[in-house]
């Protein structure tokens, strides 16, 4: 029986590059080789595409070097990706100055004999390992439907969806989900007007707050303001990776932390939820230094909930995964008031850490799902969702 090629897709331009190949790593060494064949693809922190040789060095941390004598078009190049699709194939340039950007058909030159199939990146499904911008928010989503390529997780509309945390929570307020209180400001307003941006959060919210980039992952960007003081430099912060920056309640107040809950969804059209697992921060909340370089958070699954919390928050894992309409995978994280019990819904993220120490996977192991059964059940959903697109009729 043939293998099914899957392009592992890594690295990219955004601030959670370095957690990305973490992630690829473990999914290269986990997924079924007897049942797939690998094909790495990495994108270099400059926005390069990488395959075959050169993409294995960037995985494993080893210097990229630019490969010479070889033409636009060769997947080889560094410049760009030729992409497989039906045949055919797709450059996709880097950003140089006076250059076209976007989609360009690959063609022959005249007098080589070489098919343009022969040097694309031939697979059935690629599975995009990328965290935050240029891979969780829609654009790599949009490239692979433009290709016609299945693809793991959500679609264009999810990932954007759920990577802009301001049109994120305006998704699960119209499904009834509740929310922290929150202010999205725009960073141009807070250059032009900072004290009427201080006074309107003031206005709306009480201290402590988090100030988060709206797009924006692996708690990059994020901060806690605990009094007027320390507000306009956690805006300033989020200010460097995001346009638009979302303020929200501290949840529990002054005196009270958080607790945190996270539970993982896994599906398409019929969702189901894992058990909940709840982090225990070394830090006074669960940042980028928390979650990959310290060693002091405790990770505890299942999360201490009574059966009736278990079930809530279960049900709301999936009515948010429905609410920004994903596929494929999710992890949603809650806060829990630790006085009240009360639970919010903080976030989405459509495609979470992967390794095998990250919670989602951890989650699953937990519910009965191992690893490398859960790679290969993603693969089948991104393949299920492709061929159930195929029904749609695109001219009349």
């Amino acid at each position: 029986m043939k293998k099914l090629r899957v392009g592992i897709l890594f690295g990219g331009r955004s601030g959670e590059h370095e957690v990305s190949l973490l992630s690829a790593a473990s999914v290269v060494n986990a997924v079924d080789k007897d049942k797939y064949e690998v094909v790495p693809i990495g994108i270099t922190k400059d926005g390069r595409w990488l395959t075959a040789e050169h993409a294995e060095n960037l995985l494993q941390g080893k210097p990229v070097h630019e490969p010479r004598h070889l033409r636009a078009g060769d997947p080889e190049t560094t410049p760009g990706a030729a992409v497989l699709a039906q045949g055919e194939s797709v450059v996709v340039p880097p950003e140089p100055v006076h250059r076209q950007s976007g989609l360009v058909p690959f063609q022959s030159d005249a007098g080589l004999t070489r098919r343009a199939s022969d040097r694309a990146i031939n697979v059935d499904v690629i599975f995009p390992v990328l965290h935050g911008t240029f891979g969780e928010d829609g654009t790599i989503q949009g490239l692979l439907e433009l290709a016609d390529i299945a693809y793991v997780g959500a679609g264009v509309l999810g990932s954007a969806a759920g990577m802009d945390k301001d049109i994120m929570k305006s998704l699960f307020i119209a499904a009834g989900i509740p929310i922290v209180k929150h202010v999205t400001i725009l960073r141009g307003a807070w250059e032009k007007e900072p004290k009427k941006v201080q006074k309107l959060v003031e206005s709306k919210l009480k201290y402590p707050v988090f100030v988060k980039p709206a797009n924006l992952g692996s708690s990059v960007g994020i901060s806690k303001a605990h009094d007027r003081k320390e507000l306009g430099p956690a805006i300033e912060e989020a200010a460097k990776f995001d346009r638009k920056i979302v303020i929200e309640e501290g949840v529990g107040g002054k005196k009270n932390k958080a607790r945190e809950v996270e539970c993982s969804v896994l599906g398409n059209d019929e969702p189901v939820a894992s058990v909940p697992g709840e982090i225990v921060p070394g830090k006074e909340f669960y940042d980028y230094t928390a979650k990959y370089l310290d060693e002091g958070s405790q990770l505890i699954i299942p999360a201490k909930l009574n059966k009736a919390e278990t079930k809530k928050v279960q049900q709301l894992a999936v009515q948010a995964f429905q609410a920004v309409d994903c596929s494929g995978l999710a992890r949603v994280d809650f806060l829990m008031d630790p006085k009240t019990r009360k639970i919010y819904l903080n976030e989405i993220n459509t495609m979470p850490g992967f390794t095998a120490i990250s919670m989602y996977p951890k989650l699953w192991a937990a519910s009965g799902l191992a690893y490398s059964d859960l790679i290969d059940r993603l693969i089948q959903l991104g393949l299920e969702r492709h061929e159930d697109k195929k029904k749609n009729q695109y001219s009349r």
